[in-house]
């Protein structure tokens, strides 16, 4: 079986931590599970990139968000086409099973994310306290 070869661009740019030349994620960077939604993936490259997740439990933490992530999206897309009540056998409105699925997904999902500790707070762009309100 042959190796897959790596161009010599691709070899310099991780070494000196410079981005992938080659357009994509950077040689060596984990590529998504192949289960995820499309909009799950995006989020993996994103993640990943951004953040530069490479250790086994932060890919483990990020896939367990993402799959939450995509089970939630799927609750909402069902919950949109039925509604958020539904009619029991005897004829009263109820709410719908599927919220609290994606009510525990969205815990899962957010769950995830804190255990990984990532700094999700933005940039100041000037010194002192933070503005608010009073």
């Amino acid at each position: 079986m042959k190796k897959p070869t790596v161009k010599t661009a691709e070899i310099r740019a991780l070494r000196h931590g410079m981005p992938s030349t080659s357009g994509g994620l950077a040689v060596g960077t984990p590529s998504a599970p192949s289960h995820l939604s499309t909009e799950a993936k995006s989020w993996w490259r994103k993640v990943v990139t951004e953040y530069e997740i490479s250790d086994d439990t932060g890919l483990l933490l990020l896939q367990t968000a993402l799959e939450s992530f995509d089970r939630m999206r799927s609750a909402q897309r069902v919950i949109k086409r039925e509604g958020q009540s539904i009619r029991d056998r005897f004829g009263f409105p109820r709410a719908h099973p599927l919220l609290t699925v994606e009510r525990d997904s969205r815990a899962g999902m957010l769950a995830a994310l804190k255990q990984m500790n990532l700094d999700l707070e933005p940039l100041n762009d000037r010194p002192g306290r933070p503005g608010g309100s009073r």
